[in-house]
């Protein structure tokens, strides 16, 4: 009976992984529209964009940002209550560094990149730089949970309420306001989402199990941004500026923040019966990320030279191509992730798990001689 018990505890939460999924495709659909020059300055959509198709395609890509702090809430949510081990770590980490080779050699080998030393050395490098890109920064940020977890754990509610919001004042208010300005750091931001999110997790209100409050908050911010988008094109007319998307254009922004939060809630609590394929595809939403966004040349490749994106703003398909391919590279993408994880992933961690062991405790030893030498405690 218990280990029964401890079999259901270890499935994911259905709701949760439904959300990881749509979330996914919001990002992938940004990517679509911001990726492909169909918004480049000399792009079709800003040449004219109150044009049906160019409001159709600003609104479609409008919550790539939304997606990412709906990513980092769901790990703020679960890892509070957790312990980060090297195995985890090292499953992220991994994963990473397999799409980044694979497919950068792909790219150098077929000739589509000049192969030189500069080129073959940056790939094997994890990440350039550390301000706003996800994968690296949510590397970094994965690596202080720990830390994260030694706080909020020694704050009392009230001291984690003004600790969340004085973070959420400084990069929300400074990132939303005109004429007030904050320098954006992904890493220190999914922190702020951290502390949002493990409130939520350590102390349950009930308010915030409300599924029909939060679902209607949900679709109330989903039409706002919606709505955001074209005042933003209307009034980047009018000043000749590019506002389109100056409510939604970072994940700091209060619209994306306070969209991130309720439609989290509402899956949160929705309460979906395990569902093994959710689930399954839920596993491979990284794996998508990492595969269709690995660099600037991944996105030139797939959405200037094989779908197009451009090419195809004139054409009465345009709202079919940009639907199906979303889809499509969702699609393709989890299946290979799935490949990657039944003959990659699950046989090198099975290996893994016989010889870690030593390898960590040979690491300790070390480390403690180190601490002892330079007379470092606890």
């Amino acid at each position: 009976m218990l280990k029964k018990q401890q079999v259901l505890s270890a499935q994911r939460d259905s709701s949760i992984e439904l959300f990881r999924i749509i979330a996914m495709l919001l990002v992938i659909a940004h990517h679509y529209v911001v990726n492909s020059g169909l918004t480049d300055l000399t792009g079709p959509v800003y040449a004219n964009p109150m044009s049906t198709a160019s409001l159709f395609l600003l609104i479609f890509g409008a919550f790539g940002k939304i997606g990412i702090n709906c990513f980092v809430l769901i790990t703020g949510y679960f890892m509070c209550q957790s312990k980060i081990s090297a195995k985890k770590f090292a499953k992220l980490f991994f994963e990473l560094m397999f799409y980044r080779i694979i497919i950068n050699f792909i790219f150098l080998i077929s000739g589509y990149e000049p192969l030189t030393v500069k080129a073959v050395l940056l790939t094997l490098i994890p990440f350039k730089s550390v301000a706003t890109n996800f994968t690296g920064c949510y590397l970094i940020f994965f690596l202080c949970i720990p830390f994260l977890n030694i706080l909020i754990h020694n704050l009392n509610e009230k001291q984690h309420i003004r600790l969340t919001f004085l973070s959420v004042f400084v990069y929300v208010l400074f990132g939303s306001l005109p004429f007030f300005s904050v320098t954006m750091n992904y890493v220190s931001w999914y922190i702020v989402l951290y502390f949002t999110a493990s409130y939520i997790r350590l102390y349950p209100k009930k308010l915030l199990e409300n599924t029909k409050f939060w679902g209607i908050a949900a679709a109330t911010c989903v039409i706002l941004c919606c709505a955001s988008v074209i005042f933003g094109v209307w009034a980047g007319n009018l000043f000749n500026k590019n506002l389109t998307y100056f409510f939604v254009a970072d994940s700091n922004k209060l619209l994306a923040y306070i969209t991130g939060i309720s439609s989290f809630l509402f899956f949160k609590n929705l309460k979906l019966k395990t569902n093994k394929f959710i689930n399954t595809v839920s596993a491979t939403t990284f794996g998508i990320l990492l595969i269709h966004a690995n660099g600037d040349t991944m996105r030139r490749w797939l959405w200037k030279d094989v779908l197009q994106n451009v090419e195809m703003y004139d054409s009465e398909w345009i709202y079919l191509h940009a639907i199906l391919s979303v889809a499509g590279v969702f699609i393709v993408c989890s299946v290979i992730d799935m490949l990657r994880i039944r003959f990659v992933e699950k046989p090198f961690f099975v290996y893994w798990d016989k010889h870690f062991s030593k390898i960590s405790t040979a690491y300790l030893n070390f480390e403690n001689k180190l601490y002892k030498k330079f007379k470092i405690d606890n």
